[in-house]
């Protein structure tokens, strides 16, 4: 049972409080440890490695952590409610094998080479477009002249996926050791390369992706009804669906063409935010979001520093985190069943 009606603001501020407090400790929180003292002392001309660690390296990982996690988890509220699927998450549109498969290609063709525009490289170029390009197609097989098959997109996606691992593996094949090894780290995901302007990058679509959604917040409510009674109460179901797997599409594509693939959020915090608040997008959709900021930034936190200074992939952390969650909310779904 979700907490009630007059608790939910409070329990939305909390969660934002929360969630500055795991950015503030992420700061100062690593390899090299940085007293909370030293974090606001960082102007001081004799602290300039603090102030370099911080601002240069520290800050552009957490809130790339924040908005990438933010993506995942609102891109899973979306999925979620446009197909009425619990199991539904951003990578079943073709998202992520899509740009599994555009990072691969790009490291075997091309090598991690820089392309000179906003500190981007040709494998966030190849996994951004490779994503887009796999979205696309599931999008125009569910089409069907002005229809649109739920259905259909679920299987297309499934088969669209299926094919980019394939031709991943084809990859995989011809790659050398060191192209192979760099296939792998990208898809475990990770936020090691975070700067500035590749926060820059991904808040655009961050930002419309979130826009999106809180403008089409009731109607994602009552499409929750099925289609035939969303249309029946005035709603421009194919407009709607439309503009927000765009907008879904979009964001996600950006977040893993950053940060790789990073698994389970997308899947496991519009549930947990679900528990909290309940079905209505009025306060899922900020909730969500809030939760997956929060809970990638916690498991780049431990990435870095559970086995410094080796730093773990962050999508691994989550992996492991999110399936033991998945389990609980699966047996405790058979046993209210």
């Amino acid at each position: 049972m979700w907490i009630t009606k007059q608790a939910q603001p409070t329990t939305l501020l909390a969660l934002a409080i929360l969630l500055l407090g795991a950015g503030v400790a992420a700061l100062f929180t690593g390899t090299i440890d940085i007293g909370l003292a030293s974090l606001f002392d960082i102007a001081r001309p004799d602290h300039q490695s603090a102030r370099l660690i911080v601002m240069e390296l520290r800050l552009p990982r957490v809130l790339l952590a924040g908005l990438v996690g933010a993506i995942l988890a609102l891109g899973g509220v979306v999925m979620q409610a446009l197909f009425r699927n619990p199991l539904a998450d951003p990578s079943l549109i073709g998202v992520t094998a899509g740009a599994s498969l555009g990072a691969s290609l790009a490291i075997v063709l091309f090598s991690a080479t820089g392309v000179g525009l906003m500190s981007l490289t040709t494998v966030s170029v190849g996994a951004f477009v490779g994503g887009l390009a796999a979205s696309y197609l599931v999008y125009q097989l569910a089409k069907r002249g002005s229809d649109f098959s739920v259905s259909t997109m679920l299987l297309a996606g499934i088969a669209i996926t299926a094919l980019a691992g394939s031709l991943g593996n084809l990859m995989d094949f011809f790659a050398d050791n060191a192209a192979l090894r760099q296939i792998s780290l990208w898809r475990m995901g990770g936020l090691d390369s975070a700067n500035f302007e590749r926060v820059a990058v991904v808040a655009g679509p961050a930002l419309l992706l979130m826009a999106a959604a809180l403008h089409y917040r009731k109607a994602l409510n009552v499409m929750l009804l099925g289609d035939s009674q969303a249309r029946y109460l005035g709603i421009d179901v194919s407009n709607v669906r439309n503009a927000l797997i765009i907008a879904v599409a979009i964001a996600v594509c950006t977040s893993v063409a950053m940060g790789g693939t990073i698994a389970f959020i997308g899947l496991i915090v519009p549930h947990m935010a679900r528990l909290l608040f309940g079905p209505s997008h009025t306060r899922l959709i900020p909730a969500a979001s809030a939760l997956g900021a929060f809970l990638l930034i916690c498991a780049d936190t431990i990435a870095r520093t559970v086995l410094a200074p080796v730093e773990l992939p962050a999508g691994v952390i989550t992996a492991l985190l999110g399936v033991p969650f998945f389990l609980y909310l699966l047996n405790r779904g058979r046993t209210h069943a």
